[in-house]
């Protein structure tokens, strides 16, 4: 089926997250180097303030409490120092620009409720046609639901949808829903452009 939406993953590949950054800093600091991921994005809090039902202010918190335990010792704020690095991806946004209007747009994104803040300062919102974030939702990926809510909010049946993240597990999630999925990976030096024509899309 051809395809005439594009949903994309905000973490990854709209956003570059640094994770070098957060494992240098957590190596620097003298821990483990998925510390500064770990306290941040693997606990029951987040996973509360992902869905909206948890107090983003008390995540980080945690988040930083729990580093401070790792490391037996204060700490400077390293979640903080990870985040001021990352930076969004201009070659995926000025993509995005070139295949509106032909395509549909979409943003798919497991994220707190700032986030469609942050998009209006970045001045991007403007790029979406539909716009799910996990927080308003109440689900988050790898639920197939979301991904078929995305392709509503832009008025078009999963199949004629492909989606892109970073997370093979997120991209196969939206295979069995019924899209084409790209794994995409800046950190790889993947050329998202290439990898979106060998679909067929602006090819």
């Amino acid at each position: 089926m051809t395809i005439k939406g594009i949903i994309f993953d905000y973490g990854g590949v709209i956003l570059d997250m640094r994770w070098d950054i957060a494992r240098e800093l957590a190596l620097d600091h003298g821990l483990g180097e998925r510390a500064i991921v770990d306290t941040m994005y693997g606990s029951d809090t987040w996973r509360q303030v992902e869905t909206g039902k948890g107090d983003r202010e008390a995540w980080l918190v945690e988040a930083h409490t729990k580093l401070e335990e790792m490391a037996g010792k204060p700490m400077p704020p390293l979640h903080v120092h990870w985040r001021e690095k990352q930076h969004l991806i201009e070659a995926n946004l000025a993509l995005i620009e070139l295949l509106r209007p032909a395509y549909k747009t979409a943003l798919l994104s497991n994220a707190d409720e700032t986030l469609r803040d942050r998009l209006r300062t970045f001045g991007i919102e403007r790029l979406f046609d539909g716009i799910v974030i996990s927080a308003d939702v109440g689900m988050v990926k790898p639920d197939p639901e979301i991904y078929a809510l995305a392709a509503e909010r832009i008025g078009l049946p999963p199949a004629e949808c492909v989606f892109v993240d970073d997370m093979e597990s997120n991209i196969e999630a939206a295979r069995a829903a019924g899209m084409q999925g790209v794994h995409y990976r800046v950190d790889l030096g993947h050329d998202l452009a290439a990898q979106l024509s060998e679909l067929g899309v602006l090819g």
